[in-house]
């Protein structure tokens, strides 16, 4: 059976498979700190947040779960981050086993653009580097928190553990009801937690080129993924934390210093790219902010990476393709290398493939929660952000999330999931084969625009 599967179905259906496998558990009455089994789509809604790596919630992680429910979602975190045959390829190699050919279409599909001449080194280069990150960023973390907040030394490693990983494999659970916003005003866990989800969302193939960065002329020794994942990731970010600024200084965080109104616009901007966590409310921004939220929610991290999105790369590609289109030049090229044709159209077909789902979650949420919509000021943006954070694995949330109908639910669990495992490797997925054509039919223009 398994022989038959292409590689984008091997992916998809290992995402479903832990997500289904996760639910059951999540669904069991120890999950849960009260004793009370999980509803199934509560379970379903939240194994696949995890999984996805997505972090929206229908229960409070830190209040609802036991420990061992908790440790189930960190598992699956973890597990979405690296990508479900990522991961088990992984242990694999460890343990001294053959990579198949489809082991190797599969992690390359998955992780790197280009061919890889030793994927095994690459596959261990993964792992040591997800675990060494997390790993520090937990001491960093326990460090820090040991000295500002009374806890037992076993509540201090879980949660340093705990959001480390969540913020490494930009998953956005969290243990504290209110996500971050007790530490606000705290710099060196903003600066923890902002280094952490930048390098997770940033992509494995360009943390393994970042040592060229100190060698001599280091623009011109690293790929063009990595200089457009860097150059876009930064320029978003600054955009974002400007825009946040200036939008929500007199909202939000009115009241605030200028160190906190510093520290809380570059922590949304950064994590509302795929990471969902927060320093402020977000059921409290203005609607300028929740619109601009949505298009760098969209765009979301990098190739390769933990997060989600339609990604930097794709964007970077859209921006030179229209900007050729109007110097009207033949080819498109980013810093004096031309992008083949081929990843032009594919990066079309993403970006019209996301932009399609969207509108039709967000059509769909509009029918199922119309009966909502007088609880809540601005419902049909609120709708359109809470789908798109869906879609770009981000997690951050107005508060609808937990009012939404069974219905309205499974819309989200469906965007999540398609969003994660990404639109283009979804229709790959669903495809029986790809159409062949041995003839080409005659040219005739069309007008555009």
């Amino acid at each position: 059976m398994l022989k038959k599967l292409n590689p984008p179905q091997i992916v998809a259906i290992s995402f479903l498979v832990a997500i289904l496998i996760g639910a059951v558990l999540l669904s069991m009455p120890f999950a849960s700190k009260s004793g009370k089994s999980l509803s199934l789509i509560d379970s379903l809604f939240t194994a696949t947040s995890a999984t996805c790596v997505t972090g929206l919630i229908v229960r409070d992680t830190g209040t609802y779960f036991s420990g061992f429910g908790k440790a189930v979602i960190l598992v699956l975190v973890q597990m979405g981050g690296l990508g479900i045959m990522t991961f088990s390829t992984l242990f694999a190699v460890l343990l001294g086993r053959k990579l198949t050919i489809k082991h190797d279409v599969v992690i390359q599909r998955t992780m790197a653009p280009n061919k890889v001449q030793n994927l095994s080194s690459l596959l261990k280069y993964i792992l040591l580097i997800t675990l060494g990150i997390e790993f520090l960023g937990a001491i960093c973390l326990a460090l820090r928190w040991s000295k500002t907040m009374d806890w037992s030394m076993g509540s201090l490693l879980i949660n340093s553990v705990f959001h480390a990983i969540s913020a490494f494999c930009n998953a956005g659970f969290s243990l504290f009801s209110k996500s971050f916003t007790a530490f606000a005003g705290d710099t060196y866990i903003n600066l923890i937690m902002i280094s952490l989800i930048v390098i997770g969302g940033i992509g494995f193939i360009v943390i393994l080129e970042l040592p060229r960065l100190t060698e001599k002329k280091p623009f011109y020794r690293v790929s063009i993924q990595t200089k457009v994942a860097i150059t876009i990731t930064f320029g978003l970010i600054l955009l974002g934390a400007l825009l946040f600024f200036f939008t929500e200084s007199n909202n939000t965080m009115a009241g605030l210093s200028m160190k906190e109104k510093i520290l809380g616009s570059f922590f949304q901007s950064v994590t509302t790219r795929t990471a969902g966590f927060n320093t402020l409310n977000i059921g409290s921004l203005a609607v300028p902010t929740l619109f601009f939220f949505v298009f760098l929610m969209f765009i979301g991290a990098s190739p390769g990476s933990t997060g989600g999105g339609i990604k930097t790369c794709t964007f970077g590609v859209l921006l030179a393709t229209a900007f050729s289109m109007i110097k009207n030049r033949d080819r498109v090229s980013i810093f004096k290398k031309t992008i083949p044709k081929e990843v032009v159209r594919k990066s079309l077909v993403v970006v019209f493939l996301a932009f399609l789902w969207i509108f039709g979650a967000v059509f769909l949420l509009a029918l199922t929660e119309c009966k909502n919509s007088a609880l809540f000021d601005n419902f049909f943006l609120r709708i359109l952000f809470e789908v798109t954070s869906a879609f770009g694995t981000v997690g951050l949330s107005t508060g609808i999330t937990p009012t939404l109908s069974a219905a309205g639910k499974l819309i989200i669990i469906l965007t999540m999931f398609a969003g994660r495992i990404g639109p283009l490797t979804l229709a790959l997925a669903i495809a029986l084969q790809r159409e062949r054509v041995a003839y080409a039919y005659p040219e005739e223009k069309i007008m555009i625009g």
